[in-house]
């Protein structure tokens, strides 16, 4: 278990006295193999009914894949960046997504001169990436917030090696060409897009032949400690419950969704990163923090006081720590996807082996 502790703005810190532990689990893989999935976010749920997105992009309004808010997220992600340093000590969760897909390059023994970071925020990718280990020399930044991009263009120095470009780019529209692109990475904001299929289309065609994605999203169980504490107390004060946790998809989900997209060869596996808060309440306001509040169309404006009472007295007594102290999940799903190629290596043929696994296992 590898603890973290979670810096804190001075005036939290004065009266909260902040502190957050990460921890990450022992990772599950799941490779590539064709499954169905069970509850996910609306671009799975869409595939399994049969229906479709006309084309990939945004949907148009009031169809029925407008999930989230775009304009309300992307206002959220530009208030969270404006708050400078209460944003930048919330990073943890973004950090050690960004830690992990920088491994996941390492793996690919090839040199990428330039690299897309879909979601970039300030930038995540550089803070952990050897440019010279991976030969690359730019990274271009796409954020669909300016506040987010520009948040820490004064850190720019502290990467000699690299050059940065930075463009507001939504992720439902991408403008890059066609076969242009060798390597895109995403770190960890297509869980918010409408049309997740119709993204991975779009990234999958912007690649080159034989180009590589590697992405992360939050899915599966993220934040069900917050999720079952807000529905039961909505539930006893009003009588009823509305969504305060977005969709999410699960892992089974993507690795098809990948195949389907177009990708060679998809690889996703998953880790949970638990971070352990004082309460309810500063869990929620480093969800603020993080550009990461609730942006779901048909939310309730506001949540009653008598509820949002309840619901901190129901996470602790629930979910909470022997010392007061309430856990916090969050379930990052990783997936590696290759732009189909000539090149690559396929199966043989069925019946075309020369051994049998008898003889290479060594058995009598």
């Amino acid at each position: 278990m590898i603890r973290r502790r979670a810096i804190s703005t001075a005036l939290e810190a004065a009266s909260h006295g902040r502190r957050a532990r990460v921890a990450r689990c022992i990772r599950t893989a799941s490779t590539a193999a064709s499954s169905d999935g069970g509850p996910s976010s609306s671009a799975a749920g869409a595939g399994r009914t049969g229906t479709t997105n006309p084309a990939p992009g945004p949907p148009k309004p009031n169809s029925p894949f407008t999930i989230f808010d775009r304009a309300a997220k992307q206002a959220q992600r530009s208030r969270a960046a404006s708050r400078g340093e209460a944003s930048r000590v919330t990073d943890y969760v973004r950090d050690e997504a960004a830690a992990n897909l920088v491994e996941r390059l390492y793996d690919v023994k090839r040199d990428f001169g330039t690299i897309v970071e879909l979601g970039s925020g300030a930038g995540y990718i550089r803070k952990h990436l050897d440019a010279k280990r991976t030969g690359t020399s730019k990274i271009i930044m796409c954020d669909m917030s300016q506040e987010a991009l520009d948040r820490d263009l004064d850190q720019d120095e502290k990467y000699p090696d690299l050059t940065f470009e930075r463009r507001i780019i939504d992720e439902e529209s991408l403008p890059f060409p066609e076969n242009s692109i060798d390597c895109i990475v995403s770190s960890g904001t297509l869980h918010w897009t409408n049309d997740l299929p119709g993204a991975l289309v779009q990234i999958c065609r912007s690649l080159k032949p034989d180009g590589i994605f590697i992405g992360a999203i939050c899915g599966g169980d993220t934040l069900f400690e917050l999720r079952t504490s807000l529905q039961l107390a909505e539930q006893e004060r009003e009588g009823g419950i509305s969504p305060r946790i977005s969709p999410m998809a699960d892992s089974r989900d993507m690795v098809s969704l990948l195949g389907r997209a177009g990708f060679n060869i998809p690889t996703v596996d998953t880790d949970e990163i638990e971070v352990v808060y004082p309460g309810m309440y500063e869990l929620m306001a480093d969800l603020r923090d993080m550009g990461e509040s609730n942006a779901v169309i048909n939310r309730r404006p506001f949540l009653k006081r008598d509820t949002l009472v309840a619901a901190s007295a129901i996470y602790p007594a629930l979910h909470g720590n022997a010392d007061g102290s309430v856990p916090a999940t969050f379930s990052v799903i990783y997936m590696v996807g290759w732009k189909p190629d000539t090149s690559q290596r396929k199966p043989l043929e069925r019946g075309t082996a020369t051994k049998s696994m008898k003889e290479v296992l060594g058995g009598d």
